[in-house]
């Protein structure tokens, strides 16, 4: 990984804690907020310039795990939070 890359971890990461906490305060169904719940907290482990590399990639992980049993909200606001938190997901663990 770049240097410009490393520089932009903590970011993204930032970004996708975001989007997994914007779905809380959304009207979503009761199956997908126990998965986007456990998501947004898994996630905020991993936020932060300090947080470990390893810490980052193995919380990510579970966040894409976690976002696989999210199919959809009922909510179409909270379904475009999760399709943007896969996508960063994916993107961050590519760097790492």
């Amino acid at each position: 990984m770049t240097d410009s890359e490393n520089d932009d971890l903590p970011e993204l990461v930032a970004d996708l804690h975001a989007h997994l906490e914007a779905t809380a305060s959304l009207p979503v169904e009761a199956s997908a907020s126990r998965w986007l719940g456990e998501a947004e907290a898994v996630c905020e482990d991993a936020v932060g310039p300090d947080v470990p590399e390893a810490v980052v990639e193995k919380r990510v992980g579970q966040v894409e795990m976690l976002l696989s049993n999210v199919e959809k909200t009922g909510n179409e606001e909270a379904d475009d939070h999760v399709a943007a938190a896969r996508k960063l997901a994916e993107e961050i663990g590519s760097r790492l």
